[in-house]
């Protein structure tokens, strides 16, 4: 069996390849020309272009597709990007696969649980009504609309997975930061607002759970993929420092403070548990220790 992964080479990509190969599937990865000098099956494109998105798929002629390639940095610094890739992107692939002589056995579309925005009470499960706070959430709900208008053409399940972490993701994003300043052992560290609460989750639970859905192929429905469980900056600071038994000083720079911030996000993955009954999450600090030991 053969799959497409868009944005192979990302943080994501790296582990959602390593673990399909793994389970005995040929990935053909697919992202910027720039890219294509890397190890492994790839066929670059750019899928804003949706000339470049047919011959894709013309190319590949995927059994499967995982659609991971996204602005995923909910800071980054150009609002329209987050609309030509995530969702104009989404939608020139769709069509590509729509039209190909070969239709996909299942398409596995990654969305945000940042679509839920401010909601504070409970877990949130995929009945929850959106209310996003910033672009990048807009973005991928718009997607997720968009895609509906294709699951009677497309075999399509969409996730919405929370926030997860691991070796080689970006360091602007938070726990990696946080990482790297305890590895180099500073003496401060600068981060936003301390009371925010988050669902962490580790990619490569997060992986399997793209793998799992891939092949029990549950076309039409939204799955969260999360941990449920809750944990404060804080606690992920204590945490850090408890296996590094480095302690350092916390500075909160208003600049990093966002005026739409949402406080906490916790997601509820039974759905997800119910039709993958051997998924589980490690504990967070168990990644903490992967990233904070790994080489």
């Amino acid at each position: 069996m053969r799959v497409l992964l868009t944005g192979s080479r990302g943080f994501t990509g790296v582990h959602m390849a390593r673990e399909l190969t793994s389970a005995g599937w040929e990935v053909v990865g697919t992202g910027p020309e720039g890219e294509a000098s890397a190890a492994g099956d790839f066929v670059p494109a750019d899928l804003t272009v949706a000339e470049q998105a047919h011959d894709l798929v013309q190319a590949v002629q995927p059994d499967a597709v995982v659609h991971l390639a996204a602005i995923s940095f909910v800071g980054h610094g150009e609002v329209d990007a987050f609309y030509r890739v995530n969702l104009l992107a989404t939608r020139h692939l769709l069509a590509a696969l729509a039209d190909a002589p070969k239709a996909p056995q299942c398409l596995v579309l990654a969305s945000s649980a940042n679509i839920y925005g401010n909601q504070t009470e409970g877990k949130l499960d995929e009945q929850t009504t959106p209310n996003p706070a910033n672009d990048y959430a807009v973005s991928k709900l718009a997607m997720e609309y968009m895609a509906r208008l294709w699951f009677d053409r497309l075999p399509i399940v969409i996730t919405r997975p929370f926030n997860y972490t691991g070796p080689g993701q970006a360091g602007h994003f938070l726990l990696p930061k946080i990482v790297d300043h305890f590895r180099r052992r500073t003496d401060e560290i600068e981060l936003g607002n301390l009371d925010v609460w988050r669902d962490f989750s580790d990619v490569r639970a997060v992986a399997k759970g793209y793998r799992g859905l891939l092949e029990k192929r549950p076309a039409g429905q939204t799955f969260n993929i999360c941990s449920g469980r809750l944990f404060s900056l804080r606690e992920v600071l204590a945490m850090a420092e408890k296996i590094t038994g480095h302690r350092m000083k916390v500075r909160v720079n208003p600049a990093f403070v966002r005026s739409n911030e949402v406080e906490k996000l916790c997601g509820d993955p039974g759905k997800l548990r119910r039709l993958l009954v051997d998924w589980d999450n490690p504990p967070l600090e168990e990644t903490l220790r992967w990233m904070l030991l790994s080489n």
